[in-house]
């Protein structure tokens, strides 16, 4: 078995997504055969794995840090909030079913059999396994059969390094407090911790490091500075939406309205990294700038009763009024989807809504199916003849006379829809605005210089600079016992 270690966090975005890609790529850099795992994670931004089937878009990113194919065993659990039908759950990259929190909380001790399964088949043949938890540990109401902490790490044996993010205030309080009331068994796991997100001169915290060693004898394995590079990099959650607009007038301004079951939202990243666009995600009680040249329909868990909250917010008529005024629009899966004349969902997939109008914006109607379409994919763009490389995460067939009109061939069938004056485009592919030619010519649209840049090649370049910066700033006796 390889050897392997567990980051924890005392919360939620504390920075473990991160630390563990950062340290799967110093591991990959010493020539290490490493490989990420995260036993269950609960988000919609979701990634097809190369081997078949989904996982969290976070544990894909944290297997192109450790320059290995990403695997559906890598995440065997994945949960995907829609409305009111709770959760779906994903099991080794394919659908299990779907449960609310209760009951999926009954559901938990029959999954665990599949994690340790997975983590098996993650470990073989590997030097390293790093594991990334969920939550924290300290929620002791979910203890009874956890399958994302402390559960995990007690029956597959995986010592644990609690994360710590003192950017928010509290990180003693919360190091202590998570020693205090964790049961001895769980406690016993922890090896050390690491300090997140410090500003500053590291030596002001001295004492605090002293103080956490008073009183859980806890060793600390780094306090590690804001990275730079890890801004550059695909955010996981939804929470961070908050942090992801840029700053000051650009030459073109792209609005992406966030609706409360926003997926995929990694697709906008691309844009958020071109010098000349100011992406500007549009919040609740929010309106749609008037001035945006574009505006970007995301991708949905449930495209229905996020249609309900788009109208609820008014987002519907400013829709209305940035096409009159010239405005252009692209819709992505579900924003695809809320495009057309219509939704149906005679089987009640998505909820208690069997139809609903669409924002009738392109001549489509989708019906909602069983089945889901999974796959990575090769497609090129109509509009610009230009490659794209994505992926494809759906329910749904859309048909009508727009799609005569599709907006790509993938692997080559069409896909998608134009409007008849081409302003507005939906298509399935997730990932398009990380095609560098599609990008650069669709900015070009708008009279931008467009510049073609290599967004995997930004990408690759802000993992190696966060491995660099956690191999300054991590203990390097601790270091040693791991890469080294």
């Amino acid at each position: 078995m390889a050897r392997a270690i567990m980051l924890q966090g005392t919360g939620s975005d504390v920075g473990k997504t991160v630390l563990v890609a950062g340290l799967c790529r110093l591991a990959a850099n010493r020539g290490l055969t490493v490989r990420p795992f995260k036993p269950q994670n609960m988000s919609n931004n979701a990634a097809v794995a190369d081997d078949g089937g989904e996982i969290g878009r976070a544990q894909w990113l944290q297997s192109l840090a450790a320059r290995t194919p990403s695997s559906v065993h890598m995440n065997p659990v994945l949960l995907k909030p829609q409305s009111e039908n709770g959760s779906q759950i994903i099991v080794q990259g394919r659908v299990f079913g779907q449960a609310k929190g209760r009951d999926y909380q009954r559901l938990k001790p029959q999954l665990l059999g599949a994690v340790l399964e997975s983590f098996e088949k993650v470990a073989a043949g590997a030097d390293l396994v790093i594991v990334e938890g969920a939550g924290s540990p300290a929620e002791i109401n979910l203890r009874a059969g956890d399958i994302a902490n402390m559960g995990f790490a007690t029956r597959a044996g995986v010592p644990v390094v609690l994360v710590g993010d003192i950017d928010r205030g509290g990180v003693i309080a919360s190091l202590v407090g998570t020693h205090a009331i964790l049961e001895d068994d769980d406690r016993a796991m922890i090896a050390g911790y690491i300090i997140n997100k410090f500003r500053g001169d590291v030596s002001l915290f001295d004492d605090g490091i002293r103080a956490i060693e008073g009183f859980t004898g806890w060793p600390c394995f780094g306090v590690v500075p804001w990275l730079p590079g890890a801004a550059r990099l695909p955010a996981e959650d939804s929470v961070v939406l908050e942090r992801l607009a840029r700053g000051g007038a650009r030459a073109l301004k792209i609005a992406v309205p966030v609706l409360p079951r926003i997926a995929n939202f990694d697709d906008l990243d691309p844009l958020r990294t071109e010098p000349d666009v100011e992406l500007v995600f549009v919040r609740s009680g929010e309106r749609i700038p008037a001035d945006a040249g574009l505006v970007v329909l995301p991708g949905s868990k449930s495209t229905i009763s996020d249609l309900a909250d788009l109208r609820a917010e008014g987002w519907d008529r400013d829709l209305q009024a940035h096409v009159r005024r010239g405005g252009r629009v692209i819709g992505i899966c579900g924003g695809y989807q809320m495009l057309g004349r219509m939704v149906h969902d005679p089987l009640g997939i998505e909820g208690g809504t069997l139809e609903t109008p669409g924002l009738g914006l392109l001549d489509i109607e989708t019906e909602m199916a069983p089945e889901k379409t999974v796959r990575n994919s090769q497609a090129r763009s109509t509009e610009y003849d230009a490659p794209l490389a994505g992926y494809q995460i759906h329910l749904g067939i859309t048909r009508g006379p727009d799609c005569d009109r599709p907006s790509a061939i993938i692997d080559g069938a069409p896909d998608g829809a134009l409007s008849a004056d081409g302003r507005i485009m939906g298509t399935y592919l997730h990932g398009l605005f990380g095609s560098d030619a599609y990008r650069a010519r669709l900015l070009q649209s708008f009279g931008l210089s467009g510049e073609r840049r290599n967004y995997r090649e930004s990408v690759d370049q802000a993992l190696d600079e966060v491995a660099s910066g956690l191999e300054k700033h991590l203990d390097p006796r601790w270091l040693a016992g791991l890469v080294g």
